[in-house]
């Protein structure tokens, strides 16, 4: 997923579709004005490759696998924030929240499992790794 999503940043039309998830943004905002919209997208892209490649090299190293479940927790949590942030999460029609959007609040919505995903392999990680501290 990281390298699929990643190397979709690299193209124009991923980087329009993100746009108004970091637009509107608070933490995210500001790579637009310093990168532009594709540049950020080309920054988030480089982001998420790289942890994938943690992720694939963290299979043989505890201490990798830390470092890629922290970036891939902070990666699922900001865009979680994407809920409060984005218009078009909710929907409308339905009352509002908790009734969520087909396009854009389902597609955040995965989010949430992918985050308790990393969080799981972050503690998993620093098990491991102290395991191997104390041999």
């Amino acid at each position: 997923m990281f390298f699929w999503f990643g190397g979709m940043k690299f193209t124009a039309y991923e980087a329009a579709g993100i746009a108004p998830f970091i637009e509107n943004s608070p933490i995210m905002s500001w790579l637009h004005t310093l990168f532009g919209i594709q540049g950020a997208s080309y920054f988030l892209g480089a982001a998420e490759i790289t942890t994938g490649v943690l992720l694939v090299i963290g299979s043989f190293s505890a201490l990798f696998s830390i470092l890629d479940a922290l970036m891939s927790s902070v990666t699922f949590l900001v865009t979680i924030t994407f809920f409060i942030t984005t218009p078009g999460v909710f929907e409308s029609s339905l009352g509002g929240f908790p009734a969520i959007s087909a396009g854009i609040g389902q597609f955040l919505l995965k989010d949430l499992v992918l985050l308790a995903a990393s969080l799981c392999l972050l503690i998993s990680s620093v098990k491991n790794e102290n395991a191997i501290r104390d041999k």
